[in-house]
């Protein structure tokens, strides 16, 4: 079999390095996607997605400067064809209620976040 074509680029965005690198290599292990961009805080993330055009944006909630809904928000009314899913540590019943509204097609928590999760949320 000769190599995967590459069909879903994705952005991640968190604030903390250490989740930022398990993020990465859980996204090289779902076949036909790949990592094109990482961001520090919701500015960043609007930078790169201007930038690099991603398929999926991993976002973290909870940023500095413009938080991950609000960036979710942004981004999506420029991109409407993006697809975002919002990752944090917050259990579903704990999320702040306008990220319920902001767009995003769906919620993971942190812990959970599998490349199962990826695809059922993201069947691309």
């Amino acid at each position: 079999m000769g190599p995967v074509e590459v069909r879903v680029n994705v952005l991640i965005v968190d604030d903390q390095g250490p989740f930022r690198a398990a993020a990465r290599r859980l996204v090289a292990l779902v076949a036909g996607w790949r990592v094109v961009a990482e961001a520090v805080s919701g500015e960043d993330a609007l930078a790169e997605v201007a930038r690099t055009r991603p398929t999926v944006i991993l976002m973290d909630i909870n940023l500095p400067g413009i938080n991950g809904i609000e960036a979710t928000r942004r981004i999506l009314a420029d991109h409407p064809d993006t697809t975002v899913v919002l990752v944090s540590t917050y259990a579903a019943e704990d999320l702040p209620p306008d990220a319920h509204t902001c767009g995003a097609t769906g919620y993971i928590r942190k812990e959970n976040l599998t490349p199962a999760r990826l695809r059922a949320l993201v069947p691309i």
